[in-house]
């Protein structure tokens, strides 16, 4: 029996049983981290159009999705880690999920989102053909420090890349990676009006927002009207009404439609992919409605201050009930301080605040002379004087990653929830 086979079979078992017992998603791939560490190399060496990176502080989850749900509308079968485990583990454990038990992996490319330090890592291992690099901002400082550590982290995988590399030009950190790279590099952008609305971490301390106009732009987000976004491609702009909240995933989506044009070449039908970006819905958590009693329910994943003030930007319009969810697990980040680095001032009123560090953030909101009417640790409790709070209001919840998946799960005992893959 091949090494391959008796780790599938292994980590297939692994699986089942973390499944049965309610367990972590990525617990099978610690597994075969530690029996075989050569499994995740092999098995992505089956497919036959390479692997494709992305990393960045902000966007990952959602520009992933955005990715796959385009290549699969321009006919390829792509593998992706769906579950948002962006580490080696995760990796392993999403191609547990999907190779049969010989090993063998039925996709014509792989597309995965990477955590910034984990992806250096993965990289050495598996040399990317495709990278997208989406920004660098302050994030986990407990984990990174500085932000020219996690700058260092993107240039890795820039280095490791072999074909291509896409670039946010208007990020400076991430405009500079295109002098670190051998690869071909193509950029996405915005302008300076839209930029004030998804400011780099630069423009947040100095105030100036800026676009980077001499770097061409392989596809432009030139406008935002609602829910329409205009983008501008080979000299021709196209108008795409879109299902995605947050402005920042207007960006997001311009940096998606850059990485399969690259990918796609001459191949890419741009009519085909634009269809397909117009039917692209919000990922997990991340802008993500869930409806109870008729009552919608936007999940919003905050992890950082210029995450949190995007959000806000997007999402508070003062017409919601507000609940704030701060865990500090691992997953989170141990470090809150960053609450206040956060404008909360777009906030008129917050109904409950929770998690484990819910006094935190309430004394955060307090020095904003906002008072939240609502203190509840237990997130389960909080969940339930929320929804009782104005029942037929809509609700917004700004939770960090493991508040947000444990309010999933909770909501999915009172509802449909899709499944996370």
């Amino acid at each position: 029996m091949s090494r391959q086979i008796l780790s599938t079979l292994i980590g297939k078992t692994v699986k089942q049983a973390a499944r049965l017992r309610g367990g972590g998603s990525a617990l099978p791939g610690l597994v075969i981290e530690k029996i075989d560490p050569g499994f995740i190399a092999r098995t992505l060496a089956q497919v036959p159009h390479g692997v494709v990176v992305i990393s960045g502080t902000n966007g990952k989850t959602t520009t992933t999705k955005i990715v796959v749900e385009l290549l699969e509308a321009a006919g390829l079968k792509v593998f992706t880690n769906r579950t948002g485990s962006n580490f080696s583990r995760g990796v392993a454990a999403a191609l547990l999920g999907e190779v049969d038990m010989r090993g063998r992996l039925d996709a014509d490319i792989a597309v995965l989102e990477l955590d910034e330090a984990w992806a250096v890592k993965f990289v050495q291992l598996v040399p990317p053909r495709y990278s997208l690099l989406l920004n660098v901002m302050r994030d986990q400082l407990d984990r990174f420090g500085e932000i020219d550590t996690a700058a260092g982290f993107l240039a890795k995988i820039a280095q490791a890349t072999t074909d291509t590399v896409v670039l946010n030009r208007d990020d400076p950190r991430i405009y500079r990676l295109h002098q670190k790279t051998a690869a071909d590099v193509a950029f996405f952008g915005t302008t300076d009006q839209l930029l004030k609305l998804m400011p780099t971490d630069d423009a947040l301390k100095t105030g100036r927002a800026q676009a980077n106009q001499t770097a061409p732009a392989d596809v432009l987000l030139a406008d935002i009207d609602g829910q329409t976004a205009t983008f501008h491609i080979d000299n021709a702009k196209h108008a795409v009404r879109m299902r995605l909240n947050g402005v920042y995933n207007l960006l997001n989506a311009a940096a998606a439609l850059s990485l399969v044009r690259q990918i796609m070449g001459e191949k890419a039908e741009l009519t085909t992919l634009l269809g397909a970006l117009s039917d692209v819905a919000p990922a997990f958590g991340r802008g993500e409605t869930i409806v109870i009693d008729g009552t919608p329910i936007e999940l919003i994943l905050v992890k950082n201050p210029s995450g949190f003030r995007l959000s806000l930007l997007s999402f508070a319009d003062g017409t919601a009930d507000t609940m704030i969810a701060i865990n500090d697990n691992y997953a989170d980040g141990r470090d809150v301080s960053w609450l206040w680095d956060v404008d909360v001032s777009r906030l008129e009123q917050v109904a409950v605040v929770s998690g484990v560090r819910a006094h935190d953030m309430a004394l955060r909101l307090e020095y904003d002379d906002i008072t939240p009417e609502i203190i509840e640790p237990d997130l389960a409790a909080a969940l339930e004087k929320l929804l009782a709070h104005h029942p037929r209001q809509p609700k917004h919840i700004y939770c960090t990653y493991t508040a947000m998946m444990r309010l999933r799960k909770l909501l999915s005992i009172k509802t449909d929830v899709e499944p996370i893959r």
